[in-house]
């Protein structure tokens, strides 16, 4: 009779430990610890710290839905101009308020701070939006289109949560500047209800979710620490500005006293 070969692949020996190893590390994995320097996840927590947005057919949301058409279709040409431009969320966007002091490509420490702030809230921007699912006023009334739809939900408005928290972040850096700031800060959520992005009860719940988050920002030794050398650079770089300045100030005096001496030996 003919010898039966077996036709299953055989698992070689070495890797059962490898298999046994990882199954064995992966508890381990999952616990590491967050890549957060600031923030510990989930706070602040916005499904717990947002009320819900309003109901769908409900009188609340017929109300909101009144106040982003009259808005909408009110804008200016310079409203809707200002407001494309928010919708990028650079912080450049805050340099109005604060002038040409504000040059990152200057002060890298201020840098490295607003970066890591904007990598951090993602997270707890995005929890309650993927919660609530609210649907975006545009795809309520298609009338309220402009520009690309967006991805994410409606509530509360991602936007006006980063330009409340850049704008406390920031003041925090420029305190001479602080209602200046604070005033973009909100400009750039309201902005969304120019271009029918959201409703304004999504800006006021992303306003009320930021200054929640800077106050989670502030507690945090970490944050303390980077906002401290980002404070002493930009006070450096205020020394040095103004040092420049004396300096020309004191050359075209100089020029001046020497145009004196010129005229009076004419």
């Amino acid at each position: 009779m003919p010898r039966q070969h077996n036709l299953q692949p055989r698992t070689p020996a070495r890797t059962v430990p490898l298999l046994l190893l990882a199954f064995l590390l992966l508890p381990a994995i999952a616990a590491l610890p967050s890549t957060n320097l600031f923030l510990q996840p989930g706070h602040p927590d916005g499904i717990a710290l947002l009320p819900p947005p309003p109901g769908p057919g409900s009188s609340e949301e017929s109300a909101d839905l009144a106040t982003v058409r009259s808005v909408f279709h009110g804008r200016t040409p310079a409203e809707e101009k200002r407001a494309v431009t928010d919708s990028g969320l650079s912080f450049s966007l805050f340099t109005p308020a604060i002038g040409p002091a504000f040059d990152l490509a200057r002060l890298p420490k201020t840098d490295a701070l607003l970066r890591q702030v904007k990598k951090e809230i993602g997270d707890i921007i995005d929890t309650p939006k993927k919660h609530w699912k609210r649907r975006r006023p545009y795809q309520l009334d298609p009338g309220l289109s402009l520009g690309q739809p967006e991805e994410s939900a409606s509530y509360p408005s991602g936007h006006s949560t980063r330009g409340t928290v850049y704008s406390l972040v920031l003041a925090e850096i420029f305190p001479d500047h602080k209602e200046d700031l604070l005033a973009i800060g909100r400009d750039i959520g309201w902005d969304r209800v120019v271009i029918g992005k959201h409703f304004p009860t999504d800006i006021y719940a992303g306003r009320v979710l930021g200054t929640a988050i800077v106050r989670e920002l502030l507690k945090s030794p970490g944050f303390q620490r980077d906002l401290a050398e980002a404070q002493a650079e930009v006070g450096g770089r205020k020394t040095e500005v103004g040092g420049q300045r004396a300096e020309v100030g004191s050359q075209k005096s100089e020029v001046g006293g020497q145009k004196a001496e010129d005229r009076s030996q004419k």
